[in-house]
């Protein structure tokens, strides 16, 4: 079973899955795109026995589980970095803390398509793909073991794929990650002393800017953030108010189906189908905690959900390791401004 350990120096908590050192290495994007037999994809229909069985599938006909006939599909990961079987049993040994790996590791696949690109798709199957994120996250948080269920995807192998069949992932797991984990409190801080959404706040402030906004649709903004991390770094938010990504309803669903077709098809054409990785951002687990019953209290008002998308153009090296810090070269405002010029120039074609 894989293990969570706790650093004690900084706090850092991490998964060591020896298991996932089984699964195939990943290979280059190159002989990625040269692409393997779709006979033998496991993600491709006809091959659903290879895969382990369904959690969840999307089958307009209704036909029999692990099955063909579907259009998105939901399996458990081959090589999960975390297992859904057992307790967590939390220890301690002298200053080292740590639990047993127990979560959920699954695989959306996106579409039947082996050779579909996300930003070609419909319009129609990009809103099934993120009705399944709704879908598995409403379903994990059932389970009071997990904290926060991170959906996640990995495009081209320098991103981090090892299948070139579109699909997205999620973990689901027993500790709030701490990137997120600082978001929370740096947005409690702020609600509690101004009693006010930090993230509205920032969203009023660039939209009266206009420098780092990419896109405005009627319930989204894209924006490039003030301190990109990595050139063409991107931000989705919802315009108005809303902790939780699965409180969306149809029209915002649809609405943001649209927006990210048009972003990742923008994303494609300018910089010539970069890897990336996007991330979504939502609530954690809404259920009371024995060490901290009142946060949860102010949860829905301070919080903001959103989703990133990083193109992985420049590579993390010794000082962004050492440090903490990132270098970015492309200033946000001037990768907004590039992106706002191409997708004018897409609307007037």
């Amino acid at each position: 079973m894989s293990e969570l350990r706790r650093d004690p120096i900084i706090g850092r908590w991490v998964i060591i899955a020896a298991r996932r050192a089984e699964r195939p290495v990943a290979v280059a994007d190159r002989e990625m795109e040269e692409d393997i037999d779709t006979k033998v994809c496991p993600f491709c229909p006809g091959n659903e026995h290879t895969t382990p069985p369904e959690v969840f599938a999307i089958r307009p006909s209704g036909g029999k589980q692990n099955s063909s006939g579907w259009l998105v599909r939901v399996v458990p990961n081959k090589y999960p970095a975390l297992t859904i079987e057992g307790e967590l049993n939390r220890q301690g040994l002298g200053m080292f803390d740590y639990m047993n790996g127990v979560g959920a590791h699954e695989v959306i696949i996106e579409t039947p398509e082996h050779k579909a690109h996300l930003a070609g798709m419909p319009v129609s199957q990009i809103k099934l793909i993120l009705l399944t994120y709704r879908e598995r996250i409403v379903d994990l948080r059932g389970d009071k073991r997990f904290l926060y269920t991170l959906i996640f995807r990995n495009y081209k192998a320098t991103a981090g794929a090892t299948l070139p069949h579109p699909h997205s992932q999620l973990i689901a797991i027993a500790i709030t990650p701490e990137i997120v984990k600082r978001e929370l409190e740096a947005a409690r801080r702020h609600f509690m002393e101004k009693q006010r959404c930090l993230f509205c706040d920032l969203l009023n402030q660039e939209l009266k800017l206009g420098d780092r906004v990419v896109l405005e649709t009627k319930h989204f903004v894209v924006l490039a953030p003030f301190a990109a991390r990595f050139p063409y770094e991107l931000h989705i938010y919802p315009k108005e108010h809303c902790h939780d990504f699965v409180l969306m309803n149809e029209e915002q669903f649809e609405d943001f189906a649209v927006t990210l077709k048009t972003i990742l098809g923008c994303i494609r054409d300018v910089l010539c189908d970069p890897p990336y990785n996007y991330v979504l951002h939502t609530s954690p687990n809404p259920v009371p905690r024995p060490r901290r019953p009142e946060y949860w209290q102010t949860l829905e008002y301070d919080y903001h959900w959103h989703f990133e998308f990083i193109p992985r153009l420049t590579k993390v090296a010794g000082f962004e390791w050492g440090t903490g810090f990132y270098i970015n070269p492309v200033p946000p405002e001037l990768a907004a401004n590039v992106l706002r010029q191409a997708l004018s120039s897409r609307d007037t074609s």
